[in-house]
């Protein structure tokens, strides 16, 4: 581990210093708050080291604690509801029923009210709110930017053609991974889906899985994501996905959190490697050559058995029971 070095005005030399958290109280309109902030400690003294970029870090961090504390949305929703719907930021202004200079004002980092960060908020939660922004106030932003919007729009409700049990189990996986390839999100809901089935008898999602080339695969998702490829999926899009896991239950939760933390650690072409021995994507491929495109569908009562067979030789309860089952597999890939 590299050492901290800087020079201190206390000890007037360089010295070195260690990063510590600790928590500072500030009464901000009236109001006390709390936030967590980094300190610089002299090692030799003990004194508090202030450094400019420490200094402009803190102020960050203590904006974006004031904003979750209070509601009130950051200037990166703002900058995703533009992405988003493909919109400037003063005809958005006007959509959101604001003054034109609203929006601007804010993301030069005046600070939003309440009521303006709810309207900001749901249009980032809601497309039909959003949608019903952009029709009432047509034209105060003008016919191209409403065009513009409209089409963008379009792309997002194709998210919402998936059930709510989908949109939640996606949400709740790019919450809990720091990244992950359109391949590799196919084969965790797939795995979501079998642990579900063997423990609770029903499906976690409604969706068919089909037994494509590279492996079970959801139709509509891969849709969405096809254009990423191999590469670790990063899009706009997610902002509406945000906090859509909460409409899960404890037991889909129980599932995702084993699934996610024994598969989540490979990479989607291992996933896809796994998947091809198992018996729910042999089985529906068998009426096809090896290279064929398909859209067969792995039956759901074909997935429940297999991973019925998987319970009782290793068990699905745990993530360590689990990686031993992927160590069975990986041995012979």
């Amino acid at each position: 581990m590299s050492k901290h070095i800087d020079f201190c005005i206390t000890c007037r030399k360089q010295t070195e210093y260690e990063l510590r958290m600790n928590d500072v109280r500030k009464r901000i309109r009236g109001k006390e708050h709390v936030f967590s902030v980094i300190s610089a400690i002299c090692k030799t003294c003990g004194s508090e080291m202030g450094f400019p970029w420490l200094i402009d870090l803190n102020i960050k961090r203590i904006d974006e604690q004031y904003r979750i504390q209070e509601g009130l949305v950051s200037i990166e929703d703002i900058r995703k509801l533009m992405a988003l719907y493909d919109i400037g930021k003063t005809p958005l202004s006007l959509a959101l029923g604001f003054g034109e200079v609203t929006l601007p004002r804010y993301l030069c980092g005046q600070m939003p009210s309440r009521q303006c960060s709810k309207i900001i908020g749901q249009a980032l939660e809601s497309p039909d709110f959003m949608r019903n922004c952009l029709e009432k106030n047509r034209q105060a932003i003008g016919e191209t930017a409403f065009r513009k919007s409209m089409s963008a729009l379009k792309r997002v409700e194709r998210l919402f053609e998936l059930s709510e049990g989908m949109l939640g189990c996606i949400s709740y996986i790019f919450a809990r991974l720091e990244e992950v390839t359109p391949l590799a999100l196919q084969k965790l809901l797939y795995y979501a889906q079998g642990i579900f089935l063997a423990r609770y008898n029903a499906p976690l999602f409604d969706e068919d899985c089909q037994a494509w080339v590279h492996g079970p695969v959801y139709g509509q998702v891969y849709g969405m994501f096809r254009d990423f490829k191999f590469n670790p999926i990063d899009d706009e899009r997610f902002a509406v996905l945000r906090g859509r896991y909460a409409i899960l239950k404890r037991e889909a939760i129980s599932v995702l959190d084993v699934v996610l933390g024994s598969f989540g650690q490979y990479g989607g072409k291992l996933l896809e490697s796994i998947t091809h021995q198992e018996a729910p994507w042999l089985e529906a491929r068998q009426t096809v050559d090896e290279c064929e495109r398909t859209q067969n569908v792995m039956e759901k009562e074909a997935i429940k058995r297999y991973f019925l067979e998987v319970k009782n030789t290793y068990g699905i309860d745990t993530i360590a029971q689990l990686e031993q089952y992927i160590a069975s597999r990986k041995a012979t890939v």
